[in-house]
């Protein structure tokens, strides 16, 4: 008989702005192809997670967090509470792919493309500069950032595991997105290590920016 079981269900928390974030969701995306998940989507903020520390950050990544990162996650939330969580994905890919393999950035024409790439209304942008629903906002993030603390940014997975216990985790990060088998033998690898109880952390030096070419 096939198996009728629901699928797993992967919990990810992102930022649009977020070039790794973005590759470690088109892997889990690779991953869903060939393991039995489900993607469900939900959105943090870079902004939010800095707001407290902005003068310990350099410079460069203030100013981005200041000028770049507060637009897009205000219409995106507005998007998630005015047409449903189920719009997420879709947009996130449209959002993803503007901002990040096409190189046009996280600007107000951009945002605004990628509404009208998955048929939402323009209105949206409406939520540029303020919206009603940063409260929403801030509760999407904290429920994502709780599960792994705040020393941590986007992405984060949340997953149950084998007993029930739900593992949660940040990344992986990782260039460029892994395809096919491969997507699936670091799946299994970073439940396997994430499951373990008191196991945090697996770091080497980035030699390599963000790839985009497979994407």
């Amino acid at each position: 008989m096939p198996d009728t079981s629901p699928a797993t269900p992967v919990d990810f928390w992102f930022d649009p702005l977020c070039p790794w974030a973005w590759m470690t969701s088109r892997w889990v995306l690779e991953v869903e192809k060939v393991r039995d998940i489900e993607v469900r989507w939900h959105l943090m903020s870079l902004a939010v997670l800095n707001e407290d520390k902005l003068d310990e950050l350099p410079a460069e990544y203030r100013e981005m967090l200041e000028v770049k990162a507060w637009g897009p996650v205000r219409v995106v939330i507005a998007a998630r509470q005015e047409h449903g969580a189920e719009v997420l994905g879709d947009l996130y890919t449209a959002l993803g792919t503007r901002i990040h393999n096409r190189g046009e950035g996280p600007g107000k024409e951009t945002v605004a493309a990628a509404l009208k790439d998955v048929g939402l209304p323009e209105s949206l942008m409406e939520h540029w500069d303020s919206t009603p629903y940063e409260p929403e906002l801030r509760a999407s993030h904290e429920e994502g950032i709780e599960k792994v603390g705040q020393e941590v940014g986007t992405p984060v997975i949340a997953v149950p595991g084998p007993d029930g216990e739900e593992i949660a985790f940040f990344g992986p990060v990782v260039t460029p997105a892994p395809k096919g088998e491969e997507a699936a033998r670091l799946w299994d690898g970073t439940l396997a290590v994430a499951s373990v109880p008191g196991f945090y952390e697996i770091k080497r030096s980035r030699t390599k920016g963000p790839d985009f070419s497979n994407l």
